[in-house]
């Protein structure tokens, strides 16, 4: 097993970025995870070669002062951007009450992946170390979402637009960056849309009668962490039970 490798992973206590610590500890890396305030599970804290962090990120200045002296003390070779938030605003509602989830939405799920992705690159050039960056992204990239989760929609296509950005000019240092793109996984939010639409109308437009688990999404994220496909940098990987397919 490669223990050398270390993994800065953001949100990984529940759903897809639990599954992505599990798998990156089951290879016998590092992970560094991060949580904003729910307990770390202990399938994960348990671990030898896991440490987990509180950190908002929401309130950049704070997580400033945690997520820095973590790049500096372990160094990782991956960072993977997989918090989020997912909130509605309806367009028809108060301007700010509406502008309080927009500004919000584009804090946690696009500005701090920005400023983690900035002071990785920066560390990375600084050592003259390779690197890789992985942003979990979302189906809504591609085809949208509906009006009251345009924040969302928005936030994450612009995640993708950042991972462009990156490749382009960071691969031949040997940085390279990969969004994945997941469709309707069945995590805690999804189990309660089930229960409120039926499995029916969540798999319908699926190529599957059935909805794609996280464990499966946690897969692909780590091969993408071995580094083993460096010239598939900047492209997005679609996992979304052939809802669409590009």
């Amino acid at each position: 097993m490669d223990r050398k490798r270390t993994v800065l992973l953001t949100g990984c206590t529940r759903g897809i970025g639990l599954e992505i610590a599990k798998a990156c500890l089951e290879k016998g890396w590092h992970v560094v995870g991060t949580a904003r305030q729910s307990a770390f599970p202990k399938t994960i804290a348990d671990r030898e070669h896991f440490t987990g962090i509180y950190a908002d990120l929401e309130h950049h200045q704070n997580f400033k002062k945690e997520i820095q002296p973590l790049l500096k003390q372990y160094r990782p070779q991956v960072l993977i951007n997989n918090a989020g938030v997912f909130e509605d605003a309806d367009f028809l509602s108060e301007d700010e009450a509406w502008r309080s989830v927009w500004d919000r939405t584009m804090k946690v799920n696009l500005t701090a992946p920005a400023l983690l992705s900035k002071w990785f690159l920066r560390q990375c050039r600084d050592e003259e170390a390779k690197g890789i960056i992985i942003n979990i992204a979302s189906r809504a990239s591609y085809r949208g979402d509906t009006q009251e989760y345009a924040a969302y929609a928005a936030s994450k296509a612009g995640l993708v637009g950042l991972t462009k950005s990156i490749a382009r000019d960071f691969s031949r240092d040997g940085i390279v960056a990969y969004s994945v793109a997941p469709g309707f996984i069945e995590t805690d939010m999804a189990t309660s849309a089930v229960k409120l639409l039926g499995k029916d109308h969540i798999t319908a437009g699926s190529a599957f009668d059935e909805i794609t688990q996280p464990e499966e999404v946690a897969r692909l994220v780590v091969f993408l962490a071995t580094g083993k496909v460096p010239h598939a940098t900047g492209q997005t990987f679609h996992i979304n039970a052939g809802s669409y397919m590009i």
